[in-house]
């Protein structure tokens, strides 16, 4: 929430400060073995694990906004917009983006939340509210572990943007303050909800890929003329991670579908980590042709890769590929592909309306793809039918924003328990130090931590729910 936040040692993950021995949290090992994570931390006295914990129901749900930059402001509109779900309260460290947003529910007809702002504590004043069940946090990414902790502290329900944390201890920090305030925090992953990934996830339920042996999910997406905006990211926060780290900084879009659809924490969990980088040249060459001499940018010098790559192993044998490349020039891709010894599915590959092909034992011959259409048709997702025609009108991203926002909102008003939870969250985004300390040592594996504390072997459900029906409002 600050204007221009310090740069503490320990957001340095990797580059090159990352020589050293111990990196974001990972010890180092000899030459060619895994490194070391260390035994996981053992649980307080009394504190419980939040798995299979329902939500307490909700006649209502309120919703309060820690962040109203580009990605916080659009969303308020989609928390609103969920039957028997409101927004109380709106926080950011510029008061007027506080108060523009509440004038902006307010025009659409919704009662108009407090609005606080005007110093980084500013939340802090407005987690004392007693009318606030969920707190929404969509601040710069060096803030997410501080407000998501602390709505958990304050009693609340949390929903934070990708990644919910950038170091281990940060994670772990949020799992033991999850379990020992009862409290759910969930990553803000929208992409597991979009209407492709939900048919690839119920498809591979079903055995059409037969035993799945591997996929590949990531987030390639050209930002390099939103990264240099001077108005899109508020005090450049985003390119300055590219001066900080040497990481793998966001690659969870897609890589969270795929872990899903593996039953990862399900029956399965990711084992080692390693990752590699190729040069950083995209955002220089991006500078050097398109900003002037007096921007800003010419002061930095970026050393995160352009193309991070991570390959991650599973205990039962499966490996996934996540990348995550923001500075090239390029198409959007998740990348989207889930394949087994019976077939394959590749998103953002083919002429189809959906953006995806697939080729299926014994449907398929030839050597030929064919349309992703029927298939989606007949594994579409029940939350997709049953609120898709409203999504994209309410939400953005192709309405799966919307999808995530009714799904949290229905879990909560009807006491369920949420389709993933804070050890998928922190599993999903433990790629962000790991890849750092996998780069720091040349791109040998790391180990990644059971942050389930030996329960992912049990299978238990997912986001392959049963159709429920959001409770009546009223």
């Amino acid at each position: 929430m600050s204007e221009a936040p310090a740069v503490s040692r320990r957001l340095l993950l990797g580059g090159a400060v990352a020589t050293g021995a111990l990196t974001a949290g990972v010890t180092a090992a000899a030459p060619g073995a895994a490194a070391a994570t260390g035994r996981e931390p053992r649980r307080r006295p009394g504190q419980k694990s939040m798995i299979g914990v329902p939500f307490e129901p909700h006649r209502t749900v309120r919703v309060a906004v820690i962040g109203l930059g580009n990605r916080g402001g659009g969303m308020i509109t989609g928390w609103a917009a969920v039957p028997g779900c409101t927004v109380t309260a709106v926080c950011d460290i510029r008061a007027d983006r506080a108060r523009a947003a509440a004038d902006r529910l307010e025009a659409k007809g919704e009662p108009r939340p407090a609005a606080y702002g005007g110093s980084a504590d500013a939340y802090a004043k407005m987690l004392r509210r007693d009318d606030i069940d969920l707190v929404y946090v969509a601040t710069p990414w060096e803030f997410h572990h501080e407000h998501g902790r602390a709505a958990l502290l304050s009693g609340r329900h949390a929903v934070v943007e990708l990644p919910v944390a950038t170091e281990l201890d940060e994670l772990w920090d949020l799992i033991d303050t999850s379990e020992r305030t009862r409290r759910h925090l969930l990553l803000s992953e929208n992409c597991s909800y979009g209407r492709n990934e939900l048919a690839m996830l119920r498809m591979a339920h079903d055995g059409l890929f037969g035993e799945i042996t591997n996929g590949h999910g990531g987030y390639c997406h050209d930002l390099r003329e939103l990264l240099f905006s001077d108005t899109y990211y508020t005090d450049s926060w985003r390119r300055l991670w590219h001066t900080r780290s040497t990481a793998s900084l966001y690659p969870m879009h897609g890589l969270a579908p795929i872990a899903a659809a593996m039953d990862i924490n399900r029956g399965d969990r990711m084992t080692t980590l390693r990752a590699t980088a190729t040069a950083p040249k995209g955002l220089a060459d991006y500078r050097a042709r398109f900003m002037p001499r007096d921007h800003p940018s010419w002061k930095e010098t970026y050393i995160n890769g352009d193309l991070i790559t991570c390959l991650i192993d599973t205990h039962r044998g499966r490996v996934l590929r996540a990348e995550h490349e923001v500075s090239s020039p390029r198409p959007y891709s998740r990348i989207n592909t889930l394949a087994g010894s019976r077939g394959i599915v590749e998103d953002y590959a083919g002429p189809s309306p959906t953006g995806a092909r697939v080729y299926l034992e014994p449907d398929h011959a030839g050597h030929s793809w064919r349309d992703f259409a029927d298939y989606r048709k007949e594994y579409d997702h029940w939350l997709w039918r049953k609120v898709g025609d409203d999504a994209a009108n309410n939400g953005g991203h192709g309405g799966m924003d919307y999808v995530l926002q009714w799904r949290i909102v229905q879990s909560m008003r009807a006491g369920l328990v949420p389709d993933f939870d804070v050890y998928d969250s922190a599993t999903w985004c433990s790629a962000v130090p790991l890849s750092a300390a996998s780069l720091a040592r040349g791109g040998r594996p790391v180990e990644v931590p059971d942050f389930t504390r030996g329960a992912w072997s049990a299978r238990r459900p997912g986001l392959d729910s049963e159709p429920t029906d959001m409770p009546p409002v009223g």
